[in-house]
Formats: structure tokens, C-alpha cells, sequence
């Protein structure tokens, strides 16, 4: 299915990569949401979802009866899910704090929590109940008051019972760039947010860059993304369902297999062809693993973990005799799963950490959503008479220094009473 390839031959590429043409087009629809509203978001919804909603919001009794379509079973595994993630994110909210280095000063942060938060969740192959959890308890930890949630028509049951499990205001069926835009700007429908979170497509990911001039976002992003790395002990079997299962979200995403031993490449290569025939979605499979994917031969366990860090994956699995040895030596990733017993998937559905990560590289430089996504902090300072004296001088040293004398001044003129 796939041939194996010296590491030091593989070339990295970003499939799925916001370029000029997709700004373009997309500049059009956004600057055309924000000045038309709702007339524009119907006719786009209309042209990319081929759906003419008669409201854009969700109403109460559809999400009521979204619940009541749903099984025990289903429901029970939602609210469990929520529970586990809004419990893992609790442990990382940030805290305000106030001190006193010295006498007179007093010296803290306060953490402001956004007022409304946009989340995009995607439609289109599959419902994503596990993405609105993922985007809405991290929200709800942090404090923010009001969850909007955009999404394309026509949405599953799931995603509406997830959306009230988690605390989500109001859910409106829009999708693709026009659903950012209207976040973002706001419409007669649909208020404006603070922050806007969630994956979605390359248009998606193009009208979050530009409207990141006057919202927040989390990150940019692109199709999914897995490395795995071994360094020959693991199970092949275990190995290709990794890379299958994120091979299986779209055809652009990227699954890549890296080891130190050539045996173990050729048998996941070989496990590869034969697990992929058995599931439901074998063309995207193939289409995904054949163009993006690959199979690689590292001269070393260092050279291999040093090319993690470079392509920055959004989910590696470390398949190695030693993980938590691995991971002191990981720079660069979304998520990271220890050992043969940690499959990405369980990553999906709850275990606690985020699922919603960074890609096309950006773990480089951003986090994987969090509760520290939607706050801000402020500082503050407060000086007496006394604490001031204590660090003035220091102060009207280096305003001289920098030749600012208004700033210099200001100091003194206090200094003198």
C-alpha cells in the first residue's frame, strides 16, 4: 500500500495549508457576512450546503427533541465524556495571585475570562458530539459567561444534546467561512464572540486568520495529523489502526509511522493494506495513506525524535521500550500518548486532555485548547509613599538612560513631596 523510506529521504509537506487563492475567496465571503448579515450568511449556507434553513438557530424544541432521539447509552457516554474533560482542564485553570516584594508595593494578576466564546464545530462525513465537549469545557471551566456554537446543517442529534450537556447558549446551523465571519462580526442572528475556537476545513481555517485581526482564535489549523514512533518492539497491528484511525477524518490527513528497525516498517507497511480494506471509509483510507501518509527508516531513536520536533505533529505517539524517557526529549507536539495502551482515539473521546490541537506545524509555537485559552490576564501594581521612595531612584536611572524625561519627571515630581 505504501512503500518504506529511508528517513533522511522524506520531505515534509502541509497538505491542507491556508495558500493566497483560499484568502482570497474567502476575504469575499467574510467582508460580505459582515456587511449583510444574515442575508449573506442564507445565501452562502444556500451555495455550500445546498440547505435553506427557515431559522438559523437551532430552536428549543429541536434540541429536545435531539435528546429524546438519542439512545440511554449515547447520552450517558456524553455526559461522561464531559465530566472527564471538564474535570482535567479544572487542574489547569489559570489563578489570579497578589504579592509584595517590598514594603509599599503591592504587585499581582487578575484573570479575566472572555465575555463570549464562538465554537465552530464541523459537519459534512461525520457528527462530532466529542469536538463540541472538547471546545465548550474548556470555555465553561474558564468562566466564560456565553457559548455560541455554529455549525453546518444539518446537525446530528448528538451535537445538540453534547452542545446542552456542556452549557452551550445558543447553536446556529451555519457552517464553512461564513459561520466565522458571523462570530466574529456578528449578525442579525448570530451575536458577536470574543474568542473564536474549533477546527474545521481549509476555508474554515483561512476565515479564522482573517478575522484574527479583530477577535481572538485559538490556533490555525488543518487536517488531522498523527506520528508514530518506535523504536522496533511495538505492535504493528496496534501501529497501522493508529495511523488508519486518523487517516479515516480526510483524505488530506497525515499519518506518518517512524522507527529505528526496517522489519517493523515492513510489517506495519503490509498491516497497513490489510487493515484499511476492512473499514467503512477504505477509499478515504488509502486516498489519505497513499498521498500523505508514509513509512520511514530513522538511522537512530535521536534522529527520529529529532524529526518530531521539526514537523511539530499535532498527535505522536511515542510506541517506544521507554515513552516517558522519549518524552523528555519532545520539543514539539499537540498530544502525546505513552506506550502501546494510549491509541490517539481514546485521546478523541474523553480521557480527559484536549483533543482540539494545533496543526500544519503550529505545535511549534501553540498549545492544544485549555482553559487558558479563553481567559486574559492583567497586572497590577500598588505603591504608598514609602514603596515608591524604595524604587524610584532605580526608576529615574533608567528613564534617564532611555533619554525619556517625561517618564523621568513623573517619578520625580512624587519623590519631592
Amino acid at each position: 500500500m505504501i512503500p518504506v523510506r529511508p528517513l533522511r529521504e522524506y520531505e515534509i509537506r502541509r497538505p491542507g495549508a491556508v495558500d493566497a487563492a483560499a484568502l482570497e475567496a474567502v476575504r469575499k465571503i467574510v467582508e460580505d457576512v459582515r456587511e449583510n448579515g444574515d442575508t449573506a450568511v442564507r445565501k452562502y449556507t444556500k451555495k455550500f450546503d445546498k440547505a435553506e434553513p427557515a431559522t438559523l438557530e437551532v430552536t428549543a424544541d429541536e434540541i429536545a427533541s435531539a435528546e429524546r432521539a438519542l439512545s440511554q447509552q449515547n447520552q450517558i457516554a456524553i455526559r461522561a465524556m464531559h465530566e472527564s474533560v471538564a474535570r482535567f482542564h479544572k487542574l489547569g485553570v489559570p489563578r489570579g495571585f497578589e504579592s509584595q516584594p517590598l514594603r509599599g508595593i503591592t504587585l499581582g494578576r487578575v484573570i479575566v475570562p472572555f465575555e463570549t466564546a464562538g465554537l465552530y464545530i464541523p459537519g459534512g462525513l461525520a457528527a462530532y458530539p466529542s469536538s463540541v465537549i472538547m471546545a465548550a469545557a474548556p470555555a465553561s471551566v474558564a468562566g466564560v459567561r456565553r457559548m455560541i456554537l455554529c455549525t453546518p446543517p444539518p446537525v446530528a442529534p448528538a451535537v445538540l444534546f453534547a452542545a446542552k450537556v456542556a452549557g452551550v447558549e445558543r447553536v446556529f446551523t451555519i457552517g464553512g467561512a461564513q459561520a466565522i465571519a458571523a462570530m466574529a462580526y456578528g449578525t442579525q442572528s448570530v451575536p458577536p464572540a470574543e474568542i473564536i475556537v474549533g477546527p474545521g476545513n481549509q476555508w474554515v481555517t483561512a476565515a479564522k486568520k482573517i478575522v484574527s485581526e479583530h477577535v481572538a482564535i485559538d490556533f490555525l489549523a488543518g487536517p488531522t495529523e498523527v506520528l508514530v514512533l518506535s523504536d522496533g518492539d511495538a505492535s504493528p497491528r496496534f501501529i497501522a489502526s493508529d495511523l488508519i484511525a486518523q487517516a479515516e477524518h480526510d483524505a488530506a490527513a497525515c499519518s506518518i509511522f517512524v522507527t529505528t528497525s526496517q522489519k517493523q516498517a515492513e510489517a506495519v507497511a503490509a498491516e497497513l493494506g490489510v487493515q484499511a480494506a476492512a473499514h467503512a471509509r477504505a477509499d478515504i483510507i488509502r486516498k489519505s495513506i497513499v498521498e500523505n501518509g508514509a513509512v520511514l527508516v530513522a538511522g537512530s531513536l535521536d534522529a527520529a525524535i529529532a524529526f518530531v520536533n521539526e514537523l511539530a505533529p499535532e498527535h505522536l505517539v511515542l510506541a517506544t521500550r521507554n515513552p516517558p524517557q522519549a518524552l523528555t526529549k519532545v520539543r514539539s507536539a499537540g498530544a502525546v500518548f505513552l506506550g502501546e495502551y494510549a491509541p490517539v482515539a481514546i485521546g478523541d473521546y474523553g480521557v480527559g486532555p484536549n483533543a482540539i490541537l494545533p496543526t500544519l506545524g503550529e505545535a511549534r509555537r501553540a498549545s492544544g485548547l485549555s482553559a487558558q485559552t479563553f481567559v486574559k490576564s492583567i497586572t497590577h501594581c500598588s505603591l504608598t509613599k514609602e514603596g515608591l521612595q524604595g524604587v524610584g531612584p532605580m526608576a529615574v536611572t533608567l528613564a534617564k538612560l532611555e533619554g525619556l524625561g517625561a517618564h523621568q519627571r513623573s517619578i520625580e515630581v512624587r519623590l519631592e513631596r
